[in-house]
């Protein structure tokens, strides 16, 4: 049984999709191809790989319908979405379905190796706290379980969303910046923009805010960042 990190490729072009399992396989993970929507929902479904990279222009269904309904069936699973050049509203429609991150194309090979490995990363620290839990108020995170609860109630995150909250609720009151976000759940060689922090912050406060528009845990710092209220402890 391998031991390798297990990466699904779902992208139509051909040449694109062997380009990138030459070179993933070079850098020592396991493979898997998938050249529809269709094949490669099926496919995550039967092989559950650690990390997607999917296309969103796909024959078929389309990376954005992939990438929500792998979410809903694998959460734990790093989506990694490949959009066109320009493209923004793409970058931003897949982050607020579930993925991780995504690479704008054409991109370097070496580039995308990074990103897998950044946010592979971002998931062996969850597992390798030893404390076990994190309780602020109405808000829990189980790490050894890495589990989500507010009131008591599970709340599915993403990896990333997981992630971020650890190190708001690690520190509340304390006021991070958009780099030192980025800096610490996508790593310092982090090639990505700061809109990615803003997406998932937004996805979080739909599942944690009673009205996500006026948030009362996490405060927007304007002009900088984020911070989980330092309040929330003491009330």
């Amino acid at each position: 049984m391998s031991n390798l990190t297990k990466v699904l490729i779902v992208e139509d072009e051909l040449p694109i999709r062997k380009f990138l399992s030459i070179n993933l396989v070079r850098n020592e993970f396991e493979v898997l191809e998938a050249e529809t929507g269709e094949e490669g929902l099926q496919l995550c479904l039967k092989e559950s790989p650690e990390v997607v990279i999917l296309d969103v222009m796909l024959p078929g269904i389309d990376g954005f319908e992939v990438c929500h309904k792998i979410r809903a069936a694998i959460p734990s699973t790093i989506i990694i979405m490949l959009t066109a050049k320009g493209q923004d509203l793409d970058k931003i429609m897949g982050l607020d379905l579930g993925a991780d991150d995504y690479m704008v194309k054409p991109f370097n090979p070496l580039e995308l190796i990074a990103r897998i490995r950044a946010n592979l990363r971002k998931v062996n620290s969850k597992n390798a706290v030893a404390t076990s839990r994190i309780a602020i108020l109405d808000l829990k995170l189980d790490l050894d379980q890495q589990r989500f609860y507010k009131n008591t109630v599970e709340i599915e995150l993403t990896p990333t969303e997981f992630s971020i909250m650890k190190v708001l609720m690690q520190a509340p009151g304390k006021a991070f910046s958009r780099d030192e976000i980025l800096n610490k759940i996508w790593g310092k060689n982090y090639f990505g923009d700061m809109k990615t922090v803003d997406v998932h912050i937004r996805r979080i406060r739909e599942k944690i805010e009673e009205n996500p528009s006026i948030p009362q845990r996490i405060e927007t710092v304007w002009g900088y960042g984020y911070r989980l209220r330092g309040d929330m402890a003491n009330e």
